[in-house]
């Protein structure tokens, strides 16, 4: 072979081989990039990616945005695609594979009118597997009149179904026949235990500073345990990590600020929020002078730090402060204080194998101070559980994924201290510690057994351990009673077991499709409560008592059946459903008549333990997409409880006993600029013991009570709320800003806040013989508390 054709040999082989392993490097390469929101610069989970004419090859975006697809040819175009925003479509060539590149998706036009459909899939209600649960987007909230202007998250979810109020101008959650202390409210992974301000006037939850709110009325994921009721499970939201980006409110009543933005790089994010109120401002603008004295404030502050340590690890670090205080003239001072704490780290083992790690701290402690020469005192209390999580999730794949995991906490409730004011005549008091540890093992599973039919399945095993240091007491016959005495006390070192008790919680769900638009579910779960709140008020105050389960107290069990129907029609634009439930409660307390529970280290003497039961139907109207968006809700419930020794034994009604309950809820936007939403609530009234006649005793008139407890009730109430906010025309500026007016309690009604039973003087209950001369007539009467009639309020948000 001559020279010429050796070489023009060697060049063809080479150059083949040339080729070749460029196609094997184009086949073993792989392109890399993150997907954002525009607006936000917030990453999206769970976007499309493909290439175009190859649906295939697709992969879906993990939790920050992030996603890794195979290459075969370049040049060639990728399609990125999230639901509710324009498709984006970029040609990919050699050079982009050197560095990662981002992708920033717009909303769609209809979306931005659309607010809950950005936040939910149109059939989610249909198909998902998880029954009594509802998902509450951030927008629909600020959507909704407040009080005093004030959006509020708590005060939100009283308006779904199943889901009722203590009373006017509270919080406290009442979740199918539940008390308040059975629902956990958890702020990314860490418990409160006292979620208002202002006595409840308002939640500690500074909307502008959530991600997304989740409420399960029942069969909770196996994963959460330790209440009966509900879990309202709210999770603050992440910074983004290209630009600084702020908003917040100027409000009747208080004023907050929200910043978030990158740390150190687009590795990394912070999120930090403030809120305060200045109602003692307006007090010292007051012509009275006892008024301009007096301090009622409070204010909450919260930040969230991301970290992107690897392309599987993440960290994230939470921590929220709140404080409130009242205070009268320098003599009363009341103030109470939440401080919470948690850390995660999340990890993808593989694309189908995920660990989750969480710590957190959670501590409320509350004092009081009354200053006077001969009875004044000093009185705290504070109380912390402090817990860890681990949590494993498997996606085998798509019918069929499961999860499993571990959970400690340990409960510490502080003694009571009352200390007296130096040559005060009022006897210091002090109790002993409780502390408990509660250890629970995990495990569900979620498969779909037909492309109609699912299940869900978990189970929760927790052993809970009263610990020491402590003291237990024995009480003559092994009875607990007020008259009964104590015959020997026990002291137990720390860590030393008081008390065991374990509780296996297993639940069960299923989902059976009957078309596209139409599917039934049915789901039963049991629950252990270890720790609940020793009260006689129903609305909830901060000094309530906090009891752990011991010698004589037993926890709480809960089993909950329901049955539900799910409808989608007009193209998803409407949501129907019909839920049944009926609930069995084992071991739940009340007080005696007359009860004392706040300084008495002897707590179980006042407790009565029995039963209850709770059952009722949910229904619920919802449009999703349109111009008017909203709800109509309607809940029949009837609570009971049996408990010996209240009510001669007898089967009666807790106070929140409310059989019927309805609302409306509509949003409807005019023009991009205007906007108006409006709230109708209509509720039975609590049920409550009023006097059947008087007595005298020492020369004074003593109301004489029934046997037999909450047989009377309050009237109905009913309440209408408006609103009307106008956003400032969008001309590419930064700065965003809107004017929202509201007004609460449009018609005026005045609803009952409470009843006061005492004498009336000369016909007139405001009289006072001091001032106002003598009295020529007495008589027994009522007098009526109402807290709000029609009340308007302006507040300017901003958005930068």
């Amino acid at each position: 072979m001559r020279p010429t054709a050796r070489m023009s040999k060697f060049i063809f082989l080479f150059l083949s081989f040339l080729s070749f392993s460029k196609v094997i490097a184009q086949e073993t390469s792989v392109f890399t990039a993150q997907v954002f929101d525009v607006t936000d610069s917030s990453p999206l989970l769970g976007g499309s990616v493909y290439w175009e004419g190859d649906v295939q090859s697709g992969v879906v975006t993990d939790v920050e945005g992030r996603f890794q697809i195979d290459v075969k040819s370049l040049p060639a175009r990728l399609v990125v695609s999230f639901i509710g925003f324009e498709t984006s479509m970029r040609v990919i060539t050699a050079k982009d594979l050197e560095k990662s590149q981002r992708f920033f998706l717009k909303p769609e036009e209809m979306s931005l009118d659309e607010i809950i459909i950005q936040e939910r899939r149109p059939d989610e209600q249909v198909r998902n597997m998880e029954t009594s649960k509802v998902t509450v987007p951030i927008a629909t909230i600020k959507n909704i009149p407040a009080l005093f202007g004030e959006v509020d998250l708590l005060r939100s979810l009283q308006l779904l179904p199943g889901v009722q109020t203590a009373g006017e101008g509270t919080t406290g959650l009442f979740v199918r026949g539940g008390s308040a202390d059975q629902n956990l409210v958890q702020l990314d992974g860490a418990p409160i235990y006292n979620a208002s301000h202002f006595f409840g006037f308002f939640s500690v939850f500074n909307p502008d500073a959530l991600d997304q709110v989740e409420l399960y009325k029942g069969n909770m994921p196996a994963s959460f345990g330790g209440r009966l009721s509900s879990l309202i499970d709210v999770t603050l939201r992440e910074g983004n990590n290209q630009q600084i980006h702020g908003e917040g409110g100027i409000g009747s009543i208080s004023s907050r600020l929200t910043l978030d933005g990158p740390l150190f790089s687009d590795k990394s994010t912070f999120v930090i929020s403030g809120r305060r109120t200045y109602a003692d401002v307006f007090l010292k603008l007051s012509k009275d002078e006892d008024l301009r004295n007096n301090k009622l404030n409070f204010h909450d502050l919260s930040a969230k730090l991301s970290f992107i340590l690897s392309e599987k690890d993440k960290l994230t670090i939470s921590s929220y402060q709140g404080s409130d205080f009242l205070g009268l003239d320098d003599e009363f001072g009341l103030g109470w204080t939440n401080w919470i704490s948690s850390a995660q780290w999340s990890r993808n083992i593989s694309d189908k194998v995920f660990f989750d790690l969480q710590g957190y701290h959670s501590r409320y402690n509350y004092r009081v101070e009354f200053v006077d020469p001969d009875t004044g005192f000093e009185w705290k209390n504070k109380l912390s559980e402090t817990g860890a999580k681990a949590q494993w999730t498997w996606l085998q794949s798509d019918n069929f994924q499961s999860y499993w995991g571990f959970q400690s906490q340990l409960y510490h409730f502080a003694p009571i201290e009352l200390n007296p004011a130096e040559n005060s005549s009022i006897e210091s008091i002090n109790t002993n510690p409780k502390n408990g540890l509660l250890n629970s093992v995990f495990g569900g599973l979620t498969y779909e057994i037909t492309p109609k039919l699912s299940a869900e399945a978990g189970v929760r095993w927790g052993l809970f351990n009263q610990i020491g240091n402590g003291v237990d007491y024995i009480y003559e016959g092994n009875t607990v009673g007020p008259d009964i005495p104590v015959t020997d006390t026990v002291n137990f070192k720390v860590l030393e077991n008081i008390k065991f008790y374990q509780g296996l919680e297993p639940r069960i769900a299923f989902r059976y499709l009957i078309n596209e638009e139409f599917s039934v579910k049915a789901a039963y779960n049991r629950n252990f409560q270890y720790v609940q709140i020793a009260s006689n008020s129903s609305a909830g105050l901060p000094i309530d008592r906090w009891i752990l389960a011991g010698t004589y107290v037993p926890p709480i069990r809960s089993d909950q059946i329901s049955l539900g129907l799910f409808h989608n029609f007009d193209e998803n634009r409407w949501e129907f459903s019909v839920e049944g439930y009926y609930k069995d409660l084992r071991n739940v307390i009340d007080l005696r008549n007359g009860a004392q529970v706040l300084f008495t280290d002897n707590v179980e003497t006042e407790l009565l333990t029995g039963n209850g039961w709770a059952y009722g139907a949910e229904f619920l109207l919802r449009k999703n997409i349109g111009k008017t968006t909203g709800w109509l809700a309607y809940t029949y419930s009837r609570t009971w409880r049996e408990i010996p020794g209240i009510s001669l034994g007898q089967k009666y009604n807790p106070r929140f006993d409310r059989p019927h309950d309805i609302t409306l809820v509509l949003n409807h936007e005019f023009s991009p600029s205007w906007s108006a939403g409006l709230t109708f609530i209509y509720t039975t009234g609590q049920a409550v013991s009023f006097p059947i006649g008087v007595y005298e005793l020492d020369y004074q008139a003593v109301p004489l009570y029934s046997d037999f407890r909450n047989e009377d009730r309050f009237p109905d109430y009913h309440r209408m709320d408006a609103s009307v906010t106008y956003k400032n025309a969008d001309k590419g500026r930064k700065w965003r800003g809107s004017w929202n007016f509201s007004v609460y309690n449009l018609y005026g009604r005045k609803n009952p806040f409470a009843y006061e039973f005492r004498e009336i003087y000369n016909n007139d209950f405001r009289y006072d013989s001091a001032e106002d001369g003598p009295v020529v007539s007495t008589r027994q009467g009522i007098v009526m508390t109402y807290l709000f009639t029609f009340l308007p309020s302006i507040t300017y948000n901003f958005e930068f």
